[in-house]
């Protein structure tokens, strides 16, 4: 499910940087500037075009879709902590290595600790 919203969220997000640079520029920035008499006032705003309107549209989708993957992200972490994993992990410095049995310093992996970090054991 998140990845469906994730792909949507990218796609919604390149379509809107695009709606954006195709928009025709008004003029100056802010309002100021622009054509027409009225002494420095800010004009008020024209009827939207199509392609204001679709903007809109997109921008609230992407809002949503950024709602969504908020709210989903929490749900999935919920009741975890990076600490918690921390202190949960297994010590591999309990047993020191005995080297007159021939075993290595660097002990080996089996399946189980596939993906714990290698680390060197006291001697």
């Amino acid at each position: 499910m998140e990845n469906v919203v994730l792909i949507i969220h990218l796609l919604l997000a390149l379509t809107l940087i695009g709606a954006v640079l195709l928009q025709r520029s008004e003029g100056g920035g802010l309002g100021m500037g622009g054509g027409g008499g009225g002494g420095g006032r800010v004009a008020g705003r024209s009827a939207g075009t199509a392609m204001g309107k679709l903007t809109w549209v997109l921008a609230g989708a992407f809002i949503c879709t950024s709602m969504a993957l908020t709210i989903i992200a929490a749900s999935n972490s919920a009741g975890s902590s990076v600490l918690d994993r921390i202190i949960e992990a297994p010590r591999r410095d309990e047993a020191p290595a005995d080297p007159a049995a021939g075993t290595s310093p660097l002990q080996s992996l089996d399946e189980s600790d596939a993906d714990a970090p290698l680390l060197p054991t006291a001697e």
